[in-house]
């Protein structure tokens, strides 16, 4: 069992760790601390953290049960509690409460911005927070004056982020359809279009985004909790999830990119070395793969899945193992229409095109669309010099990028 504390420990900095059981097995990340708020402005005792384990479950594991914190993560020990965690009566979630909120200094009253919060470790071993990192002057532009100061020097804005709609409302909230919940949040002031789309779930609340215009976008994502963006982030296509990325600036895309799943995040970092505008820039890096000796039965059931895009469900990549993106060596596409035409258990080395037009990750977004056109396709596989498949650009795709910034925002969706 470890034993070394780090007697100092700075809430942010330690989202996105990872936690580890007696065994030394990684069982899930850090994503915030708990904590009660005090009146007599002492400092509030931390009762423990929110902690993601697979399949996005957030639970909860008291701070009784951390044996050591330092700079590899967080150790645990005994069994875990999987139920999923929620708030009790008067707890918050400190980095969800005040995490890049203003504040006020008690001497000067001037506002600042909470950058970080930090615990401490007392004489009887109980964490309290102790101290928050704050910036100060041009704090929009991220150019002021940094500094850490003591937890009773401080008034910190309370922020009522939890949503107070009755179920039916949200409820028709999350059945609305994209296009329309985005039209609706568009005529409203940021704070409250902030305030709605927090009671949606990550799935709606990721289509949202996609519908949305740049700008639009970025303002909301600068309104979300950082994790809560990073889980939506990790609902999106990889290529639209960049597309978010590429708008909010390099540092903060970095954090959220380091909040997300490390395989997530690795498709997404993938994307953002290509320029926009370019085939890499809008491809997407989960198409529908097999290997050649797939049967069409088995083609037919990869196409069908629920959540698979209609351009990406028309056709199927067929590449050497490995065949996660970049796969081994492009063999053939086939297209569903072939797949109907023959018998279930034909493999698909048999009936694939052999000669699949790909383009390069630098291809520009003229080109792309003329090899669209030209060969009739509703999407090109993108390979790199050896011929690996790194993606596909679909049609949607490329309208996006065709489609004026603005272009959802006009009056009459139809000119």
């Amino acid at each position: 069992m470890r034993t070394e504390t780090i007697t100092r420990i700075f809430l942010a900095k330690l989202a996105g760790t990872p936690v580890f059981d007696p065994n030394g097995d990684r069982v899930g990340k850090v994503r915030d601390a708990v904590t009660s708020l005090r009146s007599d402005r002492q400092r509030p005792r931390v009762h423990g953290f929110i902690v993601e384990v697979p399949q996005r479950r957030k639970i909860f594991i008291p701070i009784t049960r951390v044996t050591s914190i330092d700079d590899g993560g967080l150790f645990i020990t005994g069994s875990l509690n999987i139920r999923r965690y929620e708030l009790g009566s008067g707890e918050i979630q400190i980095l969800a409460e005040y995490l890049d909120r203003e504040a006020t200094l008690l001497e000067s009253g001037e506002r600042v911005i909470v950058e970080d919060i930090a615990m401490e470790i007392s004489p009887t071993k109980d964490w309290h927070l102790s101290h928050i990192h704050i910036l100060k002057g041009q704090r929009r532009l991220r150019r002021g004056v940094a500094e850490t100061v003591e937890w009773h020097l401080i008034e910190l804005d309370r922020h009522d982020h939890v949503i107070h709609h009755n179920p039916s409302e949200s409820e028709a909230l999350n059945n609305l359809p994209a296009q329309d919940l985005v039209a609706e949040l568009h005529e409203l002031e940021l704070d409250r279009r902030a305030e709605l789309v927090r009671s949606l779930d990550d799935d709606k609340l990721a289509d949202v985004l996609e519908e949305m215009d740049d700008a639009d976008r970025v303002e909301l994502v600068s309104k979300l909790e950082g994790e809560r963006v990073a889980d939506v982030l990790s609902e999106m296509a990889p290529d639209d999830a960049a597309d978010v990325l590429r708008e909010v600036g390099s540092e903060k895309a970095e954090s959220l990119l380091n909040l997300m799943e490390e395989d997530e995040a690795a498709d997404v970092r993938q994307l953002l070395h290509y320029e926009d505008f370019s085939a890499g820039g809008m491809m997407t890096t989960d198409p529908v793969i097999l290997p050649t000796d797939a049967t069409v039965a088995e083609a037919l059931a990869a196409v069908r899945q629920k959540d698979l895009a209609p351009a990406l469900a028309a056709q199927v990549f067929v590449c050497r193992a490995p065949l996660e993106t970049p796969t081994g060596r492009l063999v053939g596409v086939v297209h569903v229409q072939r797949l109907l035409r023959e018998p279930p258990a034909l493999s698909l080395g048999l009936v694939l095109d052999t000669q699949p037009d790909a383009i390069s990750p630098d291809t520009g977004l003229n080109d792309v669309v003329k090899h669209l056109a030209n060969y009739n396709l509703i999407s090109v596989p993108v390979v790199d010099e050896n011929d690996r498949l790194l993606g596909a650009v679909t049609v949607d795709d490329v309208l996006d990028h065709l489609l004026p910034a603005n272009w959802r925002n006009t009056e009459e969706r139809g000119n």
